[in-house]
């Protein structure tokens, strides 16, 4: 397996960390730090980093900042999303439930799902793709 990098864009100019490797260690206190201290924090409503990703698995972290909305969409693979910090309101068509710090929820892709921040939120979204053979 071949490691593969992160490649730097404006956003993160020196940025460059590893993203698929046989293992990948993630300092989410420092990340999370990091992605509070960047441009897109101050300038907008969120900010989000792609901290693993290879075939069939991607983690993302996002920071929200209280009131922030992530509209109604769906996800291509079966998605989880673990609070580290803060409060959301996850909301499907069926059904609306509220996540606090250590709590986690797994839904089903292609489902429309929207995430609003009750108060400034930390998160991991995990996307899983599986393939039928």
């Amino acid at each position: 397996m071949e490691d593969r990098f992160n490649e730097a864009t404006p956003q993160r100019p020196k940025d460059g960390h590893l993203l698929d490797a046989p293992m990948i260690i993630m300092d989410l206190l420092s990340l999370v730090k990091q992605i509070k201290e960047e441009q897109p924090w101050n300038n907008s409503d969120r900010n989000a980093m792609t901290i693993f990703k290879t075939n069939g698995m991607c983690i993302v972290l996002v920071a929200l900042h209280a009131g922030a909305e992530m509209k109604t969409h769906t996800a291509s693979g079966i998605i989880s999303v673990q609070v580290l910090d803060g409060q959301i309101t996850f909301s499907t068509k069926q059904q609306s439930v509220e996540l606090g710090n250590g709590q986690m929820l797994a839904l089903h892709e292609d489902i429309p799902h929207s995430v609003l921040a009750e108060k400034e939120t930390t998160f991991l979204l995990t996307i899983a793709k599986y393939f039928q053979q």
